[in-house]
């Protein structure tokens, strides 16, 4: 089964694994020597004051980078990433033991360690030596990292590149990824509450917010989904995984042709049928994720008749009529959710998901609704619990500002200030 048509290569979109790990990543095999990604050397401003000092250059000496103890800056400035010699690593893993594996991904396996200088619990992702593919997203990630600094992406705290050994240090995030929580090996533990969710879902449309909009230059994603959405303490969320990471259009063009990559069920109709990626790609995946936050789903189950297999196909024609809308909360919920905020959170989504790529709205303006329904704290014991099998004579009851439709939504009511007020328009 396809979840969109796409020229070219099929293959270079990804399926979902049959298990899903904690710190999974994707495999990514199908890059060309044309498909260039986040330069080796970046001018983080468009004023090219001085071009940035980072250079992971795969093809390099094999310690060249093993022996640069850490990156510079725009303007020549020491970062806080480190080089790390691989013997260091060894002794943080206890010599990557079994115990201390966290999960496998497209081109290496992750471990937990302990850093024995400073006793930091850590995360290190080990690429395959024995391999060819994962070179350019190390070489990627690694650069990507060491010039974002932002509370909703994962801190690189530094990388190996020793001999034919390829490895990156991140910070150790103790909760695993969304998908652990909403499909994985958590799903049936402590379920996830309506505020929760609100919560990891503005913080990771904040972290979008940064690559888009804060970056210089932008940055695009391509690879958002729960998997690579991780959660500290407290669930506080943070993108991760950015070997796909691409400079995004600058001047008057609108997109950047590439080869298509991504994953299957996440990666946006336009961009899979013509290789032209923008900004809306990665709208559109955050809209699936949305989805799946909202409803519990997985953007592609194939456990599921085949009508209900694509979470965005799913939910369409289920969009049209409100008296459903409770029917796409995630049944773990337990009815604990505000019917308001569940009509804003799935307005949010459509408009994402939406085939036309120009009708999504821009991540600022996803940002500012996601916030305000992020700071409407849910309490289950003031407010009713809402059963999803009501029938629509139970709709008619409810208050006018609990039945919003979705061809718009606003984030507070009419008589509130402008600034707690927003229409999503691109």
């Amino acid at each position: 089964m396809g979840c969109f048509p796409c020229s070219g290569d099929s293959s270079s979109i990804k399926k979902p694994e049959k298990k899903r790990k904690n710190y999974s990543h994707i495999n990514t095999n199908h890059y060309t020597k044309d498909d260039q990604r986040i330069p080796t050397t970046v001018s983080p401003n468009k004023g090219g004051k001085k071009e940035n000092k980072i250079d992971i250059n795969p093809s390099a000496a094999p310690d060249e980078v093993a022996s640069k103890r850490s990156f510079c800056d725009e303007d020549g400035n020491r970062s806080n990433s480190r080089a790390f010699q691989y013997t260091e690593l060894e002794a943080a893993t206890e010599n990557f033991r079994s115990e201390n594996f966290l999960g496998e991904g497209g081109f290496g396996k992750v471990y937990k360690g302990c850093l024995v200088d400073t006793g930091q619990i850590v995360a290190i992702k080990q690429l395959d030596p024995n391999g060819c593919q994962g070179i350019r997203e190390f070489t990627v990630e690694a650069l990507f990292l060491s010039l974002a600094d932002h509370p909703n992406l994962v801190k690189l705290i530094g990388c190996c590149a020793e001999g034919v050994q390829r490895l990156l240090v991140y910070e150790y995030m103790p909760l695993g990824s969304l998908d652990d929580h909403l499909h994985g090996r958590l799903s049936n533990k402590k379920k996830l509450d309506w505020n929760t969710r609100m919560n990891i879902a503005a913080g990771a449309a904040r972290g979008l917010e940064y690559l888009h909009d804060k970056m210089k230059p932008p940055v695009i994603y391509r690879d958002l989904k729960c998997s690579n959405i991780l959660l500290g303490e407290g669930y506080h969320p943070k993108l991760s995984d950015f070997g796909l990471a691409k400079v995004g259009p600058s001047g008057d063009k609108s997109h950047v042709s590439t080869r298509v990559m991504g994953t299957y069920g996440y990666c946006a109709p336009d961009y899979a049928m013509t290789g032209q990626l923008t900004f809306k790609s990665d709208i559109y995946s955050f809209g699936v994720v949305l989805l799946e936050i909202i409803t519990g789903r997985k953007a592609i189950d194939d456990s599921r008749p085949a009508a209900e297999q694509n979470l965005v196909a799913w939910a369409r024609p289920l969009f049209r009529d409100r008296r459903k809308f409770s029917q796409m909360a995630d049944p773990s919920l337990e009815g604990q959710y505000p019917v308001r905020g569940l009509y804003q959170a799935l307005a949010i989504a459509a408009m994402c998901v939406q085939e036309q790529a120009s009708m999504r709205p821009v991540i600022a303006d996803i940002v500012i609704a996601l916030n305000y329904l992020a700071s409407q704290t849910y309490d289950p014991s003031r407010l009713p619990v809402h059963n999803s099998r009501k029938s629509s004579s139970s709709y008619k009851s409810r208050k006018d500002d609990e039945q919003k439709p979705l061809a718009g939504t606003t984030t507070g009511d009419d008589d509130d200030d402008d600034d707690e007020q927003t229409r999503l328009n691109d």
